[in-house]
């Protein structure tokens, strides 16, 4: 019995530098996806900065090219999603960078609805809650796949009531919309940022690709935007 309970140390030491190597990759994998999103976010914030600043987005509001301005990114996301396996990976990486651009001119009509120091604030407390969130969904045991559809389906159900409120003009509803919004993207970046992790574990021994770590980017780029705009919705200042 005492035979069957004894583990050579050579194997724990085996075992314990295993894991070392899987935390650590998993480590360098997570840093260079939130590296990625980082500059995402902040050529995206610049675009939408400089939009506003030359004149341009007031230009085009106008117009019918608007309407181009908020379906670009769209299009590129879906491009980018279909075309991922096939693109060579400087494809990919450019259509990343210029989805940034894109995603940031289409939202820069906040500049002109909200006041520069409601923008700032919202933007601290998205990256606070997201940070927080996102460790959560790194360090929890849990098993948070069975919350993906869910989460998923609530998404779409509040999309489909924020649609409908556009024919009721319901102030309350579109408050309560966006807040029950941020709450499922809280929820959806706890779930993305252990997928990613489970995506490191699956491909273990071998490293994953640099468009897993721009998709994995990607994803949590969008989390975080939609986080911040839904946010600033629910509390930002208005100008006056």
């Amino acid at each position: 019995m005492a035979q069957d309970r004894f583990v050579p140390a050579t194997s724990l030491r085996h075992d314990r530098s295993a894991n070392d190597n899987v935390d650590l990759g998993l480590r360098q994998f997570l840093l260079q996806v939130y590296n990625y999103m980082a500059g995402a976010l902040c050529l995206s914030g610049l675009t939408a900065y400089l939009a506003i600043e030359t004149g341009f987005y007031q230009r085009i509001a106008g117009t019918g090219f608007i309407w181009l301005v908020i379906f670009a990114p769209l299009v590129a996301l879906l491009f980018l999603t279909i075309r991922l396996e096939k693109m060579p990976l400087a494809s990919v990486m450019a259509l990343f960078w210029i989805y940034a651009c894109l995603m940031g001119l289409s939202f820069a009509g906040i500049f002109l609805i909200y006041t520069n120091e409601s923008i700032v604030r919202t933007f601290f407390i998205s990256a606070a809650i997201f940070a927080a969130t996102s460790l959560y969904g790194y360090a929890t045991k849990a098993d948070l796949s069975r919350f993906g559809s869910i989460l998923t389906m609530a998404l779409l159900a509040t999309i489909v009531v924020s649609f409908a409120n556009i024919l009721l003009a319901s102030t309350i509803l579109q408050i309560a919309v966006s807040a029950v919004a941020a709450v499922l993207f809280v929820g959806l970046t706890a779930y993305d940022t252990q997928r990613l992790k489970q995506i490191y574990q699956a491909c273990y021994p071998s490293e994953p690709t640099v468009k897993m770590a721009l998709m994995g980017a990607l994803t949590l780029y969008l989390d975080f935007i939609n986080l911040f705009v839904l946010l600033l919705q629910f509390s930002g200042d208005r100008r006056r």
